[in-house]
């Protein structure tokens, strides 16, 4: 009687994900992918809810330093076409997490050749350049960390502190290898780094612009505007403390309600992919 419940929700998920204009499919999960199976970083990026509402907090949290703002506002068209860049992005994961490792790396090599091509000034005349490892850090750690607390907070909130460690020397693989130095191998480590980057950080009308283009970006249908705005708050709940007040935003009025609808939204979605060959819905 749920099947065709469970295929429509299957089905919207990777409509979502997945330009099929061009052809895009689920990524499936290989045997043979960076990672074996059982790996940490399969556990935590193999979660649809949990991994677009860290991947929320962990973009507005990235943008409040200058240069990885600079990159995106000048040489990005995340304006016109936030949708492109989520796909953009969750494939990236997809394929590095679970693809095929020739497939991972190819991704990769695409991903340095783009930021080969971007550089510039930020408006106080400061140079940038996307291949600056330290920028590459940055733009790592700040992921990881939202990307890991968003799994804990939705799906395990019982992980063990070496599970948390393993996430991050895992995920420090695939920044290693696009060329992020420092790269954290534990949690200590991320949240020391974390700590000593806020001084490069920065607020201002551009992050503010960004900040509003993200969180007030008008859903594709009536239908999907409460689950967005749901999943918004969430975000805003679920960012570093730092971050979240640098962009002069609140928690939501009411967290235990935020938390309590998200979590049943990825329960559900879980149900919905239980059993699919294709785990990786994007």
């Amino acid at each position: 009687m749920l099947a065709p419940v469970r295929r429509a929700l299957v089905r919207q998920v990777r409509i979502t994900f997945n330009d099929q204009s061009r052809g895009e499919k689920p990524v499936p999960a290989s045997d043979e992918a960076l990672f074996p199976p059982g790996a940490v970083i399969r556990r935590v990026h193999g979660d649809v809810i949990s991994m677009m509402v860290g991947g929320i907090a962990a973009l507005l949290t990235q943008m409040l330093h200058p240069a990885a703002l600079g990159g995106v506002w000048d040489h990005s068209d995340v304006a016109e076409d936030q949708l492109g860049r989520l796909r953009r992005t969750a494939r990236f994961i997809a394929l590095t997490t679970f693809g095929h490792r020739d497939d991972a790396l190819g991704a990769i090599a695409r991903v340095k050749a783009i930021h080969e091509q971007v550089s510039g000034a930020l408006p106080d005349g400061t140079r940038y350049r996307a291949t600056d490892r330290l920028l590459l850090a940055w733009v790592h750690v700040a992921g990881a960390i939202n990307f890991l607390e968003a799994w804990r907070r939705y799906a395990e909130p019982q992980m063990s502190l070496v599970d948390q460690d393993r996430y991050f020397a895992e995920s420090g693989e695939i920044a290693r290898l696009l060329d992020a130095d420092p790269v954290p191998a534990t949690r200590a480590e991320a949240e020391r780094l974390v700590h000593e980057f806020q001084r490069d950080l920065r607020a201002d009308q551009r992050t503010r612009a960004f900040r509003d283009l993200v969180l007030k970006a008008p859903a594709k249908s009536l239908g999907e505007a409460p689950v967005r705005r749901l999943l918004m708050n969430a975000a805003v709940d679920l960012m570093p403390r730092f971050a979240r007040e640098m962009h002069g935003l609140a928690r939501p009025l009411a967290p235990p309600f935020v938390r309590g609808a998200t979590f049943g939204i990825a329960q559900t979605i879980r149900w919905a992919f239980a059993g699919e060959r294709h785990r990786k819905s994007h």
